[in-house]
């Protein structure tokens, strides 16, 4: 961060954007339609420690949005400064940065974007403008709303960050609410697993015991009305699928679920843990170490105690793919692979055992989910059902034994249900063209942060075969804001590993 540079306008927006994600990771951790579910704060309590409904991430989002296109429109006005010691770069025009032949290009007082492929900026908007034409068409007004909201942010933090925070330096002030959120969000799963969730069960269970006595009585009557306590035959007694979550101790620190939290951590920790490594070396090696430490301590044991099956398996190919990027013989690389995946399958055999032995109930409920999907798309093949609405044609294609589901647990699935063939496909191929893209420049040659970010997206992105991240405004926001960023990296020079 050392730099002779002035704080500037972009850097100042690029700070309080990522403030905002931060935010978004504290407070907008639930998927969008759940909306009416969530209670409004009432409390400095309630505010502090209670999710907020998620319509109140869009007015946060919508005055950000309108500032970073006035900076990005102002930027195409004006020559981009060069920090100092930077190559001067010929211009065609004394106001105007030069146009690659393929693509467009977005020059910024934080840094110049040229989008090289043009489908990278394409992409997305055939995307969100079918979105928009298949909720002429929607089932349920109220659901496709919500969902337009948040993806008009995806879209939004897609280009925000492709044309403005592409500086290394910038993105680094982005990522100080970001990864202060994440730490927050990772402390309180901590908390979690090893205080919070055996102290409320022994409550619910002595409270069960004693009839209630050992708690007042107010606390009584909003624990019933949270479904906290349930009556049975005139009998009060704790819910139990409440007492089976803190048995099982998954953690989701600050987001809607456990699966959720594990996406988090796919997709910000390659990142700061990266920074962990490399920002710390001005500190005494104690004081560094013990940093290094706590990071590795928070981000593994709040990933080992979230469960996830499927966020298990993604670290270990994603830790397994990274290996070939080290300077290593080939045999060595091929050798290390082998014993990260024989390590981590064995854990992940006994982790997860009893899951297995009681019939993998979640996997196969899951596969109804994507059956329904599939027929839903075979029956509404053009327009789909309307976006976030899948719950509607599930209610009556789920099988009798299935529990009911309001998303696809698949975001791409969804895209085919919920807005036909043509919105699936834009969507797929717009992830994975600049997945591609992206990979393609950094993997051999991008500086430390921009691969540690390629991995994380990687990792967030190929969740969303079995999670419903798309629809989550703290994951899926931050997700393509870091992906706008990483395609800022393309063809730059690399910096010094």
């Amino acid at each position: 961060m050392k730099s002779g540079r002035k704080f500037s306008v972009i850097e100042a927006y690029a700070l309080i954007f990522g403030l905002f994600l931060g935010l978004a990771i504290l407070k907008f951790g639930n998927p969008v339609i759940l909306d009416g579910k969530i209670p409004t704060p009432v409390s400095i309590s309630d505010y502090l420690h209670d999710p907020w409904p998620t319509h109140w991430a869009n007015w946060g989002l919508l005055p950000l949005a309108g500032i970073g296109a006035v900076l990005i429109f102002r930027g195409k006005s004006s020559p981009s400064p060069r920090p100092n010691g930077e190559r001067k770069r010929e211009l065609v025009t004394p106001n105007r940065a030069p146009k690659s032949e393929s693509g467009r290009n977005f020059p910024g007082r934080g840094g110049s974007f040229e989008i090289n492929n043009r489908w990278l900026w394409l992409l997305p908007l055939l995307w969100f403008g079918w979105q928009l034409v298949s909720a002429t068409q929607t089932v349920d007004a109220r659901l496709t709303s919500a969902v337009l909201w948040q993806f008009s942010g995806c879209v939004a933090g897609y280009f925000l960050g492709a044309c403005l925070f592409g500086q290394e330096r910038t993105l680094h002030w982005l990522l100080i609410g970001l990864l202060a959120a994440l730490a927050f969000c990772l402390v309180r799963a901590v908390d979690q697993r090893m205080f919070e969730f055996p102290q409320s069960r022994l409550m619910l269970i002595e409270g069960e015991r004693t009839n209630w006595t050992n708690l007042p009585p107010e606390t009584v009557l909003e624990m019933k009305r949270e479904s906290i306590i349930l009556t049975t035959n005139g009998v009060d007694v704790a819910n139990p699928a409440i007492l089976a979550k803190f048995g099982k101790g998954r953690v989701n620190g600050t987001l809607v679920y456990p699966n959720a939290l594990a996406g988090a951590i796919l997709l910000l920790f390659p990142v700061s843990l990266m920074l962990a490594f490399r920002n710390t070396k001005m500190l005494r090696p104690a004081i560094r170490a013990v940093v290094i430490a706590l990071a590795l301590f928070l981000g593994a044991a709040a990933f080992f105690w979230t469960g996830s099956k499927l966020g298990w398996l993604i670290a270990m190919a994603v830790g397994g793919a990274c290996l070939f990027r080290l300077n290593w013989p080939a045999r060595f690389k091929w050798l290390a692979l082998m014993v990260v995946l024989l390590a981590g399958l064995g854990i992940f055999a006994v982790r997860f055992h009893t899951y297995f032995a009681a019939g993998a109930t979640s996997a196969g409920a899951r596969l109804d989910y994507w059956r329904a999907a599939a027929q839903t798309t075979d029956t509404h093949p053009m327009f789909g059902t309307g976006p976030g609405t899948f719950q509607r044609p599930y209610t009556q294609l789920k099988s009798p034994e299935a529990e009911m589901a309001r998303l696809t647990h698949n975001d791409y699935l969804e895209q085919f249900s919920d807005s036909g063939i043509a919105g699936g496909i834009f969507y797929a191929a717009w992830i994975v063209t600049a997945l591609a893209v992206a990979g393609r420049s950094i993997w051999k040659h991008g500086s430390p942060i921009a691969f540690a970010i390629f991995i994380g997206l990687c990792g967030w992105f190929v969740q969303g075969l079995g999670e419903f991240g798309l629809y989550v405004p703290a994951l899926a926001w931050t997700a393509f804001t870091l992906l706008g960023c990483l395609l800022n990296q393309i063809d730059k020079p690399t910096a010094a590993h």
